[in-house]
């Protein structure tokens, strides 16, 4: 594999390394006789494991700018599918080391570290990497998927459309097809960015570009209140990657949905102890406190709490709604608000707004939550929240807002949706 092409395959998949559903991007089919529904076709593996040939070369080769390189970037590639934050420390020491040998003019290494940063959501310092490779090398496309992601996470919806553009013009690759996808669901452009991941799961080379495109098409099946279809798209990804915990989470999450309790706790159980990530622990215990298990939940959330203790760098969105939800809303509100100050994305404003409305201030909850909304915010859980904040206000809308919610996805959350109904009377 060329140097150019393994930059194209690293920078595929999504931005946020550690969490499911949240940031990453996609496009595809997704229906009865779309590739989704084909046979599994695996391709062949590549003869050695990508992070320990990387390794080799790099111990072989010490005084290589490149070689090193190479090693960061694998390892930020194994971080992501594996939800692994250690291999971040490995990719950091390799990145520094391929700078120290080539301060100037090394594309790689801007890459990497551009992907680095976005992976521990270091967004602005990854989008000075976007712009810096993008800047150096504008006819290749791996800067750009570094530069789409950052402009998206940082708010910067338009900065981030073009990003994708030009990089699905110098590549159309799942790499590129993944980015257009979650670019067009950010823009509520639904039924497009299925199409999209269709596209990047039809023409997806690797094990891990299928399964990342198939359990992205799951989300968005789950998002659309269709949790039999989302369950395909899961085992298809399991299928050629038996270990991509973001399908093994859609799995317990479309177990619940379908009235499978008992399995989807155990598929949970089973997943936190093998990847304690936030976002599975939250939906654990949520599942446990509406399923009757109360005391169980609490092991769940008292983990949660000690992670938001040992916290540091970026803020983890999914411990700033633990807080909300469950620990301390003003503590949210206070980490929310800096992390505001640091982006205006969507995603940090619809969270925001949640947190506002736990600690009681809805009225300036309300803004917030409008601006999630007009800048995309379509998921079920985004039309609750935001009805929820405007019955408080009792404003006319949150009727309307509220049957979105239970319209869009029934199964979005069990507490959420028999609060919602109660609401409507």
């Amino acid at each position: 594999m060329t140097r150019r092409r393994y930059l194209t395959r690293a920078a595929g998949g999504g931005l946020v390394v550690l969490a499911c559903a949240v940031g990453l991007l996609a496009l595809g089919p997704g229906g009865p006789g779309g590739p989704a529904a084909q046979p599994v076709r695996v391709q062949a593996p590549p003869p050695a494991d990508s992070l320990a040939a990387a390794r080799q070369a790099a111990g072989q080769r010490p005084g290589d700018a490149i070689a090193w390189a190479e090693l960061g970037l694998a390892a930020v590639d194994r971080a992501r599918t594996t939800l692994d934050g250690g291999q971040l420390a490995e990719a950091d020491r390799a990145l520094a080391r391929s700078l120290a040998f080539r301060p100037e003019r090394n594309y790689e290494a801007q890459i990497g570290s551009g992907m680095l940063a976005n992976a521990r959501h270091e967004f602005a310092t990854a989008r000075e990497f976007g712009l810096r490779s993008t800047g150096m090398a504008p006819d290749r496309a791996a800067g750009y998927a570094v530069l789409a992601d950052a402009e998206l996470q940082l708010g910067n919806l338009s900065a981030a459309t073009a990003a994708t553009q030009r990089l699905l013009d110098l590549s159309p690759t799942t790499a590129a097809y993944t980015r257009a996808s979650y670019d067009l669901e950010t823009h509520g452009r639904t039924a497009e960015a299925v199409l999209a991941l269709e596209r990047a799961l039809e023409i997806a080379v690797t094990p891990g570009e299928q399964a990342f495109s198939a359990h992205r098409l799951g989300d968005l099946e789950w998002e659309q209140g269709r949790p039999e279809q989302a369950e395909q798209h899961y085992r298809h990804a399991l299928a050629v990657q038996p270990d991509d915990h973001c399908a093994a989470f859609g799995l317990a999450r479309t177990a619940a949905a379908l009235g499978r309790t008992d399995e989807a706790l155990r598929r949970y159980a089973e997943l936190v102890a093998r990847v304690p990530q936030p976002q599975f622990l939250l939906e654990y215990a949520e599942l446990q406190l509406s399923s009757g298990h109360p005391a169980e939940a609490e092991a769940q959330l008292a983990t949660l709490a000690g992670e938001v203790r040992l916290a540091t760098g970026p803020l983890d969105l999914q411990l700033a709604r633990y807080l909300a939800d469950h620990g301390d809303p003003a503590e949210a509100v206070r980490l929310l608000t800096e992390e505001w100050q640091r982006r205006h994305s969507p995603l940090v404003a619809e969270e925001l707004a949640w947190a506002l409305h736990q600690a009681g201030r809805d009225q300036e909850a309300l803004p917030h939550a409008r601006f999630a909304a007009g800048a995309g915010g379509t998921s079920a859980l985004a039309a609750y929240r935001s009805g929820v904040i405007e019955h408080a206000l009792a404003l006319p809308g949150a009727a309307e807002l509220l049957r979105t919610a239970l319209r869009r996805n029934p199964y979005f959350s069990a507490r959420k949706a028999a609060h919602a109904r109660e609401l409507l009377g």
